[in-house]
C-alpha cells in the first residue's frame, strides 16, 4: 500500500516543507544514486506489465527523454508481478520529490480493465517523474501526458504525491483503461497523508488547484454514475472506494495539525515521528524517507533522511544527492530479492541457463546487509513491546538528534567548497559524513540486536509460535 505525508512550509518550525513516507512491499529494498544521463536520439524505455502480472497486460516501448536528471531513490524487486526493478520515487536534482501510494479504484472500473492493457505502470510513472520533472506541476502534467499518449497499466488503482519547495500535488490514476486521472494541489498551509491516496470534490473544469483530462467527468456521466447539476463531483465517491480518509490517515493528519497549531509548529522530530510511530509503521514498511523541500545553493546539496526498513526500529540518517556512493551494506542483497532463491554465486550452469547466476555482485553480497540486520532488530523489539521497543526507540532518537546537529555544518562546508571550485572535495565531505552515519547506525543495530537476542532468550520470551508479535496498527 505504501504511505506518504506532506507538510506545507507555513506549518513547520523551520519554514521548510517536507514530503515523507515509506514503501509497503515485502521484497528486497535498496538505496541508489543515479547520475544525470544523456540518451541517444530515438532511445526508448520499456513500460507496462506482462501477461503474468496479477492484472495482466502487454509491455511496450515509449520514447526516452534526451536527458534524465540525477536522482536518488529506493528500488525493490517485486510487487504483484510488475516487472522489476520497481520504485516508489525519490528526489531529483531539481528538488522534485515523489512518493507512490496505492489508491483503490471502483470495482466496476477494475473489472473493465483490458487484459491487454498497455502503458506505464505505477513504478514507471514514479521513475519517469523523478528522472524528468523540474517542478511538481510539471510532474503532474507529465503523468497526464503519458497516460493520454500511451495508456496506463494498473494493478487496481494508484496515486502519487509529487512535491517541490513551492507546492505539492496528489495525483490519482484509476483502473479501467479509460485514461482517467485527477490531481489536487496542496499549498503551504496544507497537511495531507495518503494511505490510500484520495481526492474529494472537484470543480466542473480544471483550474490552478485541480487538473484532470477533458473526459474525466463526462465518462462518469456516460456510465450513469453522475448527473450534472445534482451536486458536486466527488472523485473518491464516484471513481474510488468511497471511504476518503482511512482511519490511520485521519489519525495522523489530525495529530500533525494539532502539532502545527502549537507556537513551535511542526518540528523535524515531528516529521520523523509521522513515519516512525508504531501505530502506523511495522514490518510491511520496507524503508523510510523524509525529504526537506528546499532550494540549496547547489543541487548537490539536496538531501533526504533514509531508513533501510520501517523507521519504527531504525534511524533516519542523511544521504546527499551529491555524495559519491552508497555503502555496500545499503545496496541490493540477495535477502528478500525475488528469484534469488533459484540462483547461485556460481557459474557452473551459466552456459545452459544464464539466470542461474545471482544478479547480486559477489563483493556486495559478502558485505553486511543493513536491511537484514535492522529487520532482525525490529522483530526482537516487537517481542518485548514493553521493554525493548522503547529502549530501541530512545536510542535511535538520540542518534538522530546527534547526527542532525552536524548536518548544517556539513552542508555549509560542502557549499563553501563548491563555491571555491572544489566540487570534488565537497563530494568527499558529504560522502564520508553520510557513510559514517550509516555505518555507525548499522554497528549499533548489530550490537542492540545481539543484546536483545540474549535478553529474550534468558528471559524465556523468544516467540517460537507461528503468530508474530508486534504493536497494533491503525491501518
Amino acid at each position: 500500500m505504501s504511505y506518504g505525508i506532506y507538510i506545507g512550509r507555513n506549518l513547520t518550525a523551520d519554514g521548510v516543507a517536507y514530503l515523507a513516507g515509506y514503501g509497503d512491499e515485502p521484497s528486497s529494498h535498496w538505496l541508489e544514486i543515479n547520475p544525470r544521463k544523456a540518451h541517444a536520439e530515438g532511445s526508448t524505455i520499456t513500460v507496462g506489465v506482462t501477461p503474468q502480472a496479477d492484472m495482466p497486460g502487454v509491455l511496450t516501448e515509449i520514447p526516452q527523454a534526451a536527458e534524465t536528471l540525477r536522482n536518488m531513490r529506493v528500488s525493490y524487486s517485486y510487487y504483484l508481478g510488475v516487472p522489476a526493478p520497481l520504485t516508489n520515487g525519490g528526489l531529483n536534482e531539481c528538488g522534485v520529490a515523489v512518493r507512490d501510494i496505492w489508491s483503490p479504484t471502483r470495482k466496476d472500473l477494475v473489472e473493465m480493465t483490458p487484459k491487454d492493457q498497455k502503458g506505464p505502470n505505477y513504478s514507471d510513472l514514479a521513475r519517469i517523474v523523478v528522472e524528468r520533472a523540474r517542478t511538481a506541476r510539471e510532474g503532474v502534467e507529465l503523468i497526464g501526458d503519458l497516460i493520454g499518449k500511451h495508456g496506463y497499466s494498473t494493478y487496481g488503482g494508484n496515486s502519487h504525491m509529487i512535491a517541490d519547495p513551492d507546492e505539492a500535488w496528489v495525483v490519482i490514476e484509476f483502473a479501467g483503461g479509460k485514461g482517467l486521472w485527477c490531481a489536487e494541489r496542496l499549498g503551504p498551509d496544507c497537511i495531507r497523508a495518503s494511505r490510500p491516496g484520495y481526492i474529494g470534490e472537484i470543480p466542473d473544469a480544471p483550474n490552478e488547484d485541480f487538473l484532470f483530462p477533458e473526459h474525466f467527468i463526462d465518462t462518469a456521466v456516460e456510465l450513469g454514475w453522475y448527473t450534472r447539476g445534482e451536486g458536486p463531483f466527488n472523485v473518491n465517491d464516484i471513481y474510488g472506494d468511497g471511504r476518503m480518509r482511512w482511519k490511520g490517515v485521519a489519525w495522523v493528519e489530525d495529530e500533525m495539525k494539532a502539532r502545527a497549531s502549537r507556537p513551535e509548529k511542526v518540528t523535524l522530530e515531528d516529521v520523523f515521528w509521522s513515519i516512525q510511530t508504531e501505530r502506523l509503521t511495522g514490518d510491511t514498511a520496507g524503508y523510510g524517507q523524509v525529504v526537506p523541500l528546499v532550494h540549496p545553493a547547489d543541487a548537490a546539496l539536496r538531501m533526504m533522511w533514509h531508513a533501510p526498513i520501517g523507521p519504527v526500529t531504525a534511524p533516519l540518517l542523511p544521504v546527499f544527492l551529491g555524495q559519491g556512493s552508497v555503502p555496500e551494506a545499503y545496496r541490493q542483497h540477495r535477502y528478500l530479492t525475488t528469484g534469488e532463491s533459484a540462483r547461485f554465486l556460481d557459474r557452473r550452469k551459466e552456459e545452459k541457463n544464464a539466470d542461474t547466476v545471482s544478479h547480486i555482485p559477489q563483493g556486495i553480497e559478502t558485505a553486511e546487509s543493513a536491511v537484514y540486520q535492522y529487520k532482525r532488530l525490529m522483530h526482537l523489539a516487537f517481542q518485548a513491546e514493553d521493554t525493548l521497543l522503547p529502549e530501541v526507540w530512545a536510542h535511535w532518537r538520540a542518534m538522530e538528534a546527534s547526527v542532525n546537529a552536524e548536518v548544517p555544518e556539513v552542508l555549509r562546508a560542502a557549499e563553501l567548497l563548491i563555491a571555491a571550485g572544489e566540487a570534488g572535495l565537497a563530494e568527499r565531505v558529504m560522502t564520508e559524513f553520510s557513510h559514517r552515519c550509516l555505518r555507525v547506525g548499522l554497528e549499533d543495530c548489530t550490537a542492540l540486536a545481539a543484546a536483545a537476542q540474549a535478553r529474550l532468550r534468558v528471559a524465556g520470551r523468544l516467540n517460537l509460535t507461528p503468530k508474530p508479535l508486534g504493536p497494533a496498527q491503525l491501518w
